[in-house]
């Protein structure tokens, strides 16, 4: 499965980047540089995909349009794409 969730990003005074994820609740990436923050968003969103997907009854929520974002000065939003493969009934 193929998730693409966006993240929106804000550089903070020190030059360093945080973001957040407005579809995936208590998402948040962060790094000392923008590449970074967004390997750590890849990271966050496959773990919070992952706990969910691990649940006896899992949803996943609407992915927002980026037109409809509110976005704050300085602030960007990337997509973030997430493959997630299911192993169901695989032992190693």
């Amino acid at each position: 499965m193929t998730f693409i969730y966006p993240v929106i990003l804000t550089k903070r005074e020190d030059g360093s980047w945080e973001g957040e994820f407005p579809d995936l609740e208590m998402c948040r990436c962060e790094g000392p540089t923008l590449h970074e923050a967004l390997e750590d968003a890849r990271l966050q969103a496959y773990n919070w995909i992952d706990m969910e997907l691990q649940e006896d009854d899992p949803v996943m929520p609407s992915v927002s349009d980026v037109e409809d974002l509110d976005l704050q000065e300085g602030q960007e939003v990337r997509s973030i794409m997430i493959h997630y493969r299911f192993y169901e009934g695989w032992d190693e």
